[in-house]
Order: structure tokens, then C-alpha cells, then sequence
């Protein structure tokens, strides 16, 4: 990807797992938005990335303070492949903000990378975030802008990806908020707006999970689920049922078709509502 860009790195420093960035059934994600952000965007950027959960999908983003570090963190927290152009060189000296040196580890224990076009042991400066927000936005198929004002650094990286014709999308956000701003003005001048996971999932290229086109049982998102699980899902894919029919049609034991239930709803394959349980 970053060989398709006009101003690409002469080399690339990593440290951690490149190999997912490789498959090219692995769609690659920017997540960007504002340092100072709001209760709404920290909701909406940690139900949007759990709604990819076992989707071939890579987090990208800059290891800053706010949606940045939201955005690694809830791909953690979700398995999901997450690497990160942090603002410095990769030595653990020099990383910055030295506040997410946990997190940088972390990312790299989990299976993700760090990478950075400069020197291991150069600093952050001004001229350096401008830099690795081209690079940010050139790696990926398509950015997510979450929050930003009007003059926020994040539309830096928005400016690159439309440079690089890459996709971009943008979440709306309350209109007397300022961080509103920015995702509403790139909305305006054609962003896609994500409102939902479905809306995210297909923007990125994958089906819709509600109502006909919901995801067939061969997709990639329901390949690790064990037998049992998908006949469950299975039953519900005929249509919705109470949970009473569902324990009794599955033929398991109340104890275990119980838990399995509570399992895959808390996975969010399944919810229940009104003593009703669907697939979303």
C-alpha cells in the first residue's frame, strides 16, 4: 500500500508482527480523532471496533493520547490485529507520549507492530506528526475520522488518504459540540457516515449483518465459533425464538444451552430482548 503513494518512506523501522499486513484479505483500517475527546466518541470508537471482532481487519493508528490510544486499546481488548506509526523513533526511550510506553508493549505482546520511518532513538517534534500521518493514512484502505475541530491535526490525515484515493468515512457527532466540526464537514464533502457497525463493516468492504443480509455462516467472522455455537445460531437463523424454544430446540442440556447463549451474546452474535432471542 505505502508503495502506491507519491511520498513513500525510503525504510521502515518495525518492531513486532508485520505478517497480517501481508495477507491481502486483510482490510486495513485508520482509526483518527481528537486528543481532547468526549464520552460519545470513547462509546462509539469501543462498539464500533468490538462490532469487527473475528473480522480480517488491522486497527491503525498514531498512539496518542485520546481516540488513538481508544482505538488500540479496544482492538486488544477485542483480539484484533492493531499496529501503530507512533510520533518518535521505536526505541522504548524515546517513544511518545512516554505515558503509552505500556501500551506500545502491549501492542507489540498482542501480536501487532510499531512502525516509524525515523532513526530508533529520534524524538517527537512538530514536523514529525505530520510525517507519520501520511504514512498512517498510505498503509491503509480506508480512515475512520471519530472527533476534531475545525484545525484539529487529524484532518491531516484525512487530507493524505483523499491524496492517496483512499476511502474515508467520518462518525456525526452532536451539533453544538466544536469536535463535531470536523467529521460533519468531511460528511458534507462526501465521508461516509458510520452510525453503526454495520455501517462500518460496510464500509470496509464486508455484508451487512441486519435484517436479509445478514453474514452466511461460512463467513470468516463465525470460522472459529465450535459446532455447537453455530447450531445454535443455526436455529435463530430460521427466525427469532423465545429462549425457552431455543434451549429446547438445541436438545442441550438447560445449564449448558444457558451458558452457551449468554456466551455468544456477550461475543455479540446474539441478543435478547423482551425474553426473545435474535441474531444481529
Amino acid at each position: 500500500m505505502l508503495k502506491e503513494i507519491n511520498d513513500p518512506p525510503q525504510s521502515l523501522f518495525v518492531r513486532g508482527n508485520i505478517e497480517p499486513l501481508l495477507d491481502k484479505d486483510v482490510r486495513i483500517l485508520c482509526v483518527v480523532g481528537s486528543r481532547r475527546y468526549s464520552n460519545y466518541a470513547k462509546e462509539a470508537v469501543e462498539k464500533l471496533i468490538a462490532g469487527l471482532k473475528g473480522y480480517p481487519v488491522c486497527i491503525v493508528s498514531g498512539l496518542a493520547l485520546g481516540v488513538d490510544s481508544i482505538a488500540h486499546r479496544s482492538a486488544l481488548e477485542n483480539n484484533i490485529y492493531t499496529i501503530s506509526f507512533p510520533g518518535s523513533g521505536l526505541d522504548p526511550s524515546v517513544i511518545y507520549p512516554s505515558f503509552h510506553a505500556g501500551l506500545s508493549e502491549d501492542i507489540v505482546e498482542s501480536g501487532g507492530a510499531l512502525l516509524s520511518e525515523f532513526d530508533p532513538l529520534e524524538k517527537a517534534a512538530k514536523w514529525t506528526f505530520p510525517s507519520r500521518n501520511r504514512l498512517m493514512a498510505g498503509v491503509s484502505h480506508a480512515t475512520l475520522v471519530v472527533e476534531a475541530g475545525l484545525k484539529s491535526g487529524t484532518l491531516i490525515t484525512y487530507a493524505r488518504a483523499m491524496d492517496y484515493n483512499r476511502d474515508v468515512a467520518a462518525i456525526p457527532g452532536p451539533i453544538f459540540s466544536p469536535l463535531s466540526a470536523g467529521p460533519h464537514m468531511l460528511i458534507r464533502n462526501g465521508a461516509t457516515p458510520v452510525t453503526c457497525v454495520d455501517d462500518l463493516l460496510e464500509f470496509i468492504g464486508f455484508a451487512r449483518r441486519n435484517g436479509q443480509s445478514i453474514l452466511p455462516l461460512d463467513d470468516l467472522r463465525l470460522k472459529s465459533l465450535g459446532n455447537v455455537d453455530r447450531e445454535i445460531i443455526n436455529i435463530l437463523l430460521k427466525g427469532p425464538v423465545s429462549k425457552d424454544v431455543l434451549v429446547r430446540q438445541s436438545g442441550l442440556e438447560t445449564q449448558r444451552a444457558n451458558l452457551i447463549i449468554s456466551t455468544l451474546e456477550l461475543e455479540g452474535f446474539i441478543k435478547e430482548e423482551m425474553g426473545v432471542v435474535r441474531v444481529v
